[in-house]
């Protein structure tokens, strides 16, 4: 299941074909959420200070939320991008 299969492009939902609300453009690609608890747990993940290895990682099963993530947004060096990705996301939700 692709939400966006080319970088540039926004994201869709997979079932309904749908653009979803809230998401934005990074230099590196888009950063998306399905809903507030979803772009809460990208953020309080893309924070942390230290992000150990997922056990299950290594055997190709990703079976977590933030295990999905793309390789640039889980890069401490992207960290502040992302992160300001995710708050101009929660401003748009404000001027609404």
């Amino acid at each position: 299941m692709a939400l966006h299969p080319d970088r540039d492009e926004q994201a869709t939902d997979p079932y309904f074909g749908v653009r979803l609300w809230l998401q934005t453009q990074t230099r590196h690609g888009w950063v998306w959420a399905y809903n507030l608890e979803h772009l809460n747990l990208i953020r309080r993940f893309v924070q942390a200070p230290l992000c150990e290895g997922i056990p299950w990682h290594d055997h190709g099963r990703r079976m977590t939320a933030v295990a999905r993530l793309p390789a640039w947004m889980q890069q401490a060096k992207n960290r502040d991008e992302v992160l300001r990705a995710i708050a101009r996301v929660h401003a748009s939700l404000l001027r609404t």
